[in-house]
């Protein structure tokens, strides 16, 4: 069995931490890049037992949901979080309190009233602009408050990560090496990278990576995951099979230590 991973508390420091909950891939997508593009810590998975076993691993300060979900329905799902008055890890918010937003191509004004009467914060129909939704997003985030650093807020963003000597900046989508010198990544070698270090020194599963890579490779495999991986570690050297090590029928585990400057 799989190591639970660590909760990471989210702290002034750090940005609020959103979980996308979205069956469709490309939708999916869509908002995990545009949150992360506006400096949240984001996760996208497709369904009910997914969102569950995602907020077992690690807690959430906003949750976006789908209506329109295989098996359980976004609304069924607003219902069980605010069934939960426990949270998931001592020192985080009980999943009653953890802010919710709805978004549906059902329109409808009784779904609408629906969804805010089981709890949720807010409603979004689609389609719906990307500067509408990152809106939304934070006037959630201020309206809770708790803590959570949004970018509206005017704090400084930690853009910069530092690790075995390598240094990604995630605005620019630049790595640089131990020497100083530039090395080209692809978008989705980025991706990949940037899960590793959004989850230092723990197991990810092959699925967790295919989720990331899904929209730039098609039709993705177990395989591609490891194509990828191995183009990753060419770009980081010859010291990479130490510093994103395989754990066998499991997944993959990035060992060294991540600081954000």
């Amino acid at each position: 069995m799989a190591e639970r991973m660590t909760q990471i508390p989210a702290t002034d420091d750090l940005p609020a931490r959103i979980l996308v909950v979205e069956d469709d891939p490309g939708m999916r997508t869509l908002i995990v890049r545009a949150l992360q593009g506006d400096g949240y810590r984001v996760r996208g998975v497709q369904d009910g037992p997914e969102m569950w076993d995602a907020l077992r691993a690690q807690a959430a300060d906003l949750i976006i949901l789908d209506v329109m979900l295989p098996g359980s329905s976004g609304l069924d799902l607003c219902r069980g979080l605010r069934a939960q008055p426990d949270p998931v890890a001592p020192g985080e918010a009980p999943l009653t309190e953890v802010p919710v937003i709805i978004v549906s191509a059902r329109g409808e004004e009784l779904d609408r009233v629906q969804g805010l009467e089981l709890g949720a914060d807010d409603y979004v129909p689609k389609p719906f602009g990307q500067k509408e939704l990152l809106a939304r997003v934070r006037a959630v985030l201020r309206r809770r408050g708790g803590g959570v650093t949004t970018p509206s807020a005017g704090r400084q963003r930690k853009e910069t990560v530092r690790f075995a000597g390598w240094t990604l900046d995630l605005r620019r989508r630049e790595l640089t090496d131990p020497a100083g010198a530039a090395v080209e990544i692809s978008g989705a070698e980025h991706d990949l990278l940037t899960s590793f270090l959004d989850n230092p020194q723990r197991v990810i599963g092959r699925d967790r990576l295919l989720e990331l890579s899904r929209t730039r490779l098609g039709d993705v495999s177990d395989r591609s995951v490891d194509v990828l991986v191995s183009r990753l570690r060419r770009k980081l050297g010859p010291d990479s099979d130490g510093l994103i090590r395989t754990v066998r029928g499991m997944g993959y585990i990035f060992t060294s230590e991540v600081e954000r400057i």
